[in-house]
């Protein structure tokens, strides 16, 4: 039985800068969720999924400052959203 396996990846530059800006938008919207759990935590209202997902994803997708996060997939953006915090099942306090 093998028990772990060993690659590596070699991106080609095209992919580097895919990855690379994969990687920053959905650094960018953890962060904001992770901002909304501490303010959840403080005593702030802590919205449902679809409310948080129009929020960080969909506004900010729209706004001048965050257009670039139309670039990536919205998958990627959704699966940081719900890393922390942003899944109805995991919310716990009041909700808006």
């Amino acid at each position: 039985m093998q028990l772990r396996y060993a690659f590596r990846l070699d991106p080609g530059s095209g992919q580097r800068v895919a990855l690379a800006r994969a990687f920053g938008c959905a650094r960018v919207v953890y962060n904001d969720a992770v901002a909304r759990e501490r303010a959840r935590r403080e005593g702030a209202a802590f919205p449902s999924a679809g409310v948080l997902s129009r929020t960080l994803i969909t506004e900010a997708k729209q706004s001048r400052e965050r257009q670039w996060l139309s670039e990536v997939s919205a998958v990627i953006l959704r699966g940081q959203r719900d890393r922390h915090g942003g899944r109805d099942d995991q919310c716990a306090g009041p909700r808006t």
